[in-house]
């Protein structure tokens, strides 16, 4: 069976599934799943060099902001 965001298991009812992958250089950019969504992608353009974060609501599993702080150029 398929599970959210790929995982090889289900995640208990009461929590949220997620994966983070990491980039390849400038080849594979990283991706961010939260609860069988993409919420950061080179699909969905809002990626970037540097440090990529989804901020999720903890309760709700709502997404409220995405970033990226390039932390090579400063």
């Amino acid at each position: 069976p398929r599970h959210q965001c790929g995982n090889q298991k289900s995640c208990p009812q009461d929590h949220f599934a997620f994966k983070i992958v990491s980039g390849a250089a400038n080849v594979v950019g990283p991706s961010i799943c939260f609860d069988g969504v993409v919420l950061m992608s080179s699909v969905k353009n809002n990626i970037g060099r540097g440090l990529n974060i989804a901020l999720v609501n903890g309760t709700s599993g709502q997404l409220l902001k995405v970033g990226v702080f390039d932390m090579y150029s400063g």
